[in-house]
């Protein structure tokens, strides 16, 4: 049976800790950031951890 290819739209989006929890980057942070504060912009900079409901799934993109 062949290898399992890498889901590379995924791979692009998303990656794992140290921990193994997955880390996702937040939207809207590309246009439109004129009517934003500062703050949030700021704030929307910073990674996070990605819903349990999807890790399971994610995992097996990455296949880690």
């Amino acid at each position: 049976m062949p290898k399992q290819k890498t889901h590379k739209g995924a791979a692009k989006r998303f990656k794992i800790s140290g921990t193994g929890k997955v880390l996702r980057g937040h939207s809207e942070t590309s246009h439109i950031l004129t009517k934003k504060t500062t703050k949030r912009k700021r704030n929307l900079r910073h990674t996070t951890t990605v819903s349990p409901a999807f890790e399971k799934t994610i995992k097996a993109m990455l296949h880690k």
